[in-house]
C-alpha cells in the first residue's frame, strides 16, 4: 500500500469511497481517503452493490474505543471484511473471534508462553535466523528482493515454536498469504472467492490431522495448545485447530511487511537511517515507528451488540463496523505530523497491534524478531537502494509489500561478519 502525503482541499467524492476494494491497496493510495473521511465523516457508510454494508471507523479514538468495549462491538460475528455478512464459524472457538469471558478464558493461559518474558530465551535462536534466512543474501552483492524473503522470515521461528516440520513451512506461509489476498494474482488459484475458500480448507484440514497425531506435552505451542484449559476445561478439537490457524496467520501477515515497508520508509527517509547508523541504540524506536507507518494489520471488524451511536452518527443492532488502523496510525490529533517517518516519535501508542483485550499476542515475538533484524542490519549495512519496481499486495487486510528489490553497500568488514554469523546459524541448525 502506498503512503503518500494527502494533499489539503483534495476532491474526494466520499460517496465513491471504496474501502472493501482489495486492488486500492495493491495499485491505488488510500491515505488521502483516510485523511478526507477523518476530516469530514469519521465515521462513514459505504454500501456494497450486493446490499451489504459496513460504517468505516477512522479516528484513533474511536478506533480504540470499537476495539476495546465488548459489551457494545463483538468479535464473535467476523473480524475481517472478507466474511462481511456471514456468520464466522470459528465464533466463540478461536481466540480473535471471541468476545469475553470465553476470550479471556482462551488467552490468559496462552499469555504465559508468549509473553516477552517466556520468549526472552529464544533471542538466539531468532538472531541466527535473521542471518541464516535473511542477511545471507546480502553475501552475493547482487539484487535481493527483501519482500520475497521476509515473507518466510516468520515461519523459521513461529513454526518452530509451533513445533510443526521445517518442510511443511514454504506451503503453510502461501496458504495464509492466500487466505489474505485471495484475489492478487501472484497467490490466486482459481476464482478470488475460491482461493479463499480452498486455502481456508487446507490450512484447517492441516492442522485438524497436525493435531490429532501430536503426542501433547509443553514441547511446543500446538501441544501446550491441546492440553490447555479454558474456563475450567480442556480445549475442543475444532477450538484447538481454529488457534492454530489464527496464531499462524497473525505471525505471517504482520512481521514481514513491518520489515518491508520499514526498510523502504528508511531508504526514503536517509536521514533516519543515518541516525541509526550514528546510534544503534535507538533501533527499538525505530522499529515502533515502521509499524506505526506500515501498520500491516490493515483493519479489524466488529459488530454492534445493540442500537447505539457513535460521534453523532446512529448504529443499528448488527451494523458491522471496520477500524482502519492505518488511519488511526495517522490520526493528526495523536500523531503531530503524522506523515513524517521520525525514528525517535514520543510517545508512539500506534495501534499497529490492535488494541483492547485482542491486542495481538503474538506481538512480544513480533517486536523481538523486528529488533533483532534491525539491529544487525544497521550491523552490516550501510545504505540500501531501490532495484526494481515495488509491488504491494492486492488485499484489504493486509497493507504489504510483495516485491521489493534492492541492492546494499555494506559498511566496512561486515562481509567478514555476515560470513561468520550465516556459519554459526547454519551449524546451529
Amino acid at each position: 500500500m502506498r503512503i503518500s502525503v494527502p494533499v489539503e482541499g483534495q476532491d474526494i467524492d466520499l460517496d465513491t469511497v471504496d474501502l472493501f476494494d482489495p486492488r486500492l491497496y495493491a495499485t491505488g493510495d488510500p491515505h488521502p481517503v483516510w485523511h478526507a473521511l477523518r476530516q469530514r465523516a469519521p465515521v462513514h457508510r459505504q454500501t456494497l452493490p450486493d446490499g451489504r454494508s459496513f460504517w468505516s471507523v477512522t479516528k484513533y479514538h474511536d478506533v480504540n474505543d470499537v476495539l476495546r468495549d465488548h459489551t457494545r462491538f463483538t468479535s464473535t460475528k467476523g473480524t475481517l471484511l472478507s466474511i462481511l455478512g456471514a456468520q464466522d464459524p470459528a465464533g466463540g472457538k478461536m481466540m480473535a473471534a471471541s468476545d469475553p469471558p470465553t476470550h479471556t478464558a482462551m488467552r490468559e493461559p496462552l499469555m504465559k508462553v508468549m509473553s516477552h518474558r517466556a520468549l526472552k530465551d529464544r533471542q538466539p535462536q531468532i538472531r541466527r535466523i535473521v542471518h541464516r534466512r535473511m542477511l545471507s543474501h546480502l553475501l552475493d552483492g547482487g539484487v535481493w528482493d527483501i519482500a520475497t524473503t521476509a515473507a518466510d522470515f516468520p515461519m523459521a521461528f513461529t513454526g518452530s515454536l509451533m513445533g510443526l516440520p521445517e518442510r511443511d513451512w514454504p506451503r503453510l506461509t502461501k496458504l495464509t498469504t492466500m487466505a489474505v489476498a485471495p484475489t492478487d494474482s501472484e497467490f490466486q488459484e482459481g476464482s478470488g472467492h475460491g482461493t479463499l475458500v480452498a486455502a481456508h480448507h487446507e490450512l484447517f484440514d492441516y492442522f485438524s490431522r497436525f493435531v490429532r497425531r501430536h503426542p501433547g506435552g509443553d514441547d511446543d505451542l500446538v501441544g501446550f495448545l491441546t492440553g490447555m484449559e479454558a474456563g475450567g476445561r480442556r480445549l475442543r478439537h475444532d477450538e484447538i485447530v481454529y488457534n492454530c490457524y489464527s496464531l499462524l496467520l497473525g505471525a505471517n501477515v504482520t512481521t514481514p511487511h513491518a520489515i518491508a515497508s520499514t526498510v523502504l520508509a528508511l531508504i526514503e527517509h536517509p536521514e533516519e537511517y543515518r541516525r541509526l547508523l550514528a546510534d544503534p541504540s535507538l533501533v527499538p524506536g525505530a522499529v515502533d515507528e515502521g509499524l506505526r507507518w506500515s501498520s500491516p494489520a490493515n483493519h479489524f471488524m466488529r459488530y454492534a451488540v445493540h442500537d447505539l451511536e457513535l460521534r453523532g452518527v446512529s448504529i443499528k443492532r448488527g451494523d458491522a463496523l471496520v477500524t482502519w488502523l492505518g488511519s488511526a496510525n495517522r490520526d493528526e490529533d495523536v500523531f503531530p505530523d503524522p506523515y513524517r517517518f521520525d525514528i525517535t516519535r514520543r510517545p508512539n501508542r500506534h495501534v499497529a497491534f490492535g488494541f483492547g483485550p485482542h491486542y495481538c499476542i503474538g506481538a512480544p515475538l513480533a517486536k523481538i524478531a523486528l529488533n533483532l533484524l534491525f539491529e544487525e542490519i544497521v550491523r552490516v549495512v550501510e545504505r540500501f537502494e531501490v532495484a526494481g519496481p515495488v509491488e504491494h499486495l492486492e488485499s484489504n487486510f493486509v497493507a504489504g509489500i510483495k516485491h521489493l528489490p534492492l541492492t546494499a553497500r555494506l559498511r566496512d568488514g561486515a562481509e567478514d561478519l555476515l560470513r561468520d554469523a550465516v556459519q554459526d546459524g547454519l551449524v546451529e541448525a
